[in-house]
């Protein structure tokens, strides 16, 4: 899940399962589609292919695979490949706002498997702006604190257009304008800083801290998202403290 803070640093420290990883892999590949139909297969006249292709080595899927997407994407194939974005909203445990990003070749498909996941896992379909007027699409990059403090990153980050520094757990994450984000990671990659991720996402300035109970109930809600084919990403302004955290792991 993304656009989240507390318990997500956690939760990629967890054993990677391939499920998972076979989950992400096709994320990518279906960004890389996406970005080859757009604006065609070569690389240097299509910056959007480019950054999906670079987010795809950055998480080792085969070179083969960005291969065939590629082609795919930008029809040399033979296949069409036509999806549509999709952005769906709900409300979780203790009223928490989330959003669901889809990428789907079939809304009827996403829209039905969405409606589900959301109404069997305790949460309800909220009507269209209801949720998401308290999102703001951000440049988000994490990294690993290490040895940094806030204010060495900032002093790295801020003049490439960073708007502000926050920790993460064992992470930093800095914030920007979306059109900012590449000018933000050049200036890590100058700096010789290694980062861990580079999205834009969306994020909530107003974090509801959820208790043990609607904690337990919203990650098996957001799972139960992210499994799904259509989804992209998962974005949400529920917050989980380091002590409820500690409580769902001794489940």
């Amino acid at each position: 899940m993304s656009g989240h803070s507390k318990w997500a640093t956690t939760k990629h420290k967890k054993a990677v399962i391939d499920a998972k990883r076979a989950k992400s892999f096709a994320k990518l590949i279906k960004n890389i589609e996406v970005a080859a139909r757009a604006g065609g297969a070569d690389m240097a006249g299509n910056p959007g292919l480019e950054l999906a292709v670079q987010k795809a080595k950055k998480t080792s899927v085969p070179i083969d695979n960005i291969n065939r997407a590629i082609k795919r994407g930008a029809g040399l194939t033979g296949e069409v490949v036509d999806y549509t974005e999709i952005m769906y909203e709900a409300r979780g445990p203790q009223g928490s706002a989330v959003l669901i990003e889809c990428l789907t070749d079939n809304k009827n498909r996403a829209a039905s498997e969405v409606r589900l996941a959301i109404t069997r896992n305790g949460g309800s379909v909220a009507d269209p702006g209801s949720v998401s007027y308290m999102f703001n699409r951000k440049g988000v990059v994490s990294l690993p604190k290490k040895d940094l403090t806030e204010d060495d990153l900032l002093m790295v980050v801020l003049d490439a257009g960073a708007d502000e520094v926050k920790e993460s757990g064992d992470n930093f994450e800095i914030h920007c304008d979306p059109s900012d984000l590449r000018a933000v990671v050049a200036a890590l990659e100058e700096a010789g800083i290694e980062y861990e991720t580079d999205e834009v996402e969306f994020i909530s300035s107003m974090l509801v801290d959820l208790e043990a109970d609607a904690a337990r109930k919203f990650m098996k809600l957001v799972d139960a998202l992210e499994e799904l084919d259509d989804v992209q990403n998962v974005y949400s302004n529920a917050d989980i403290s380091a002590d409820v955290f500690a409580q769902l792991e001794e489940d």
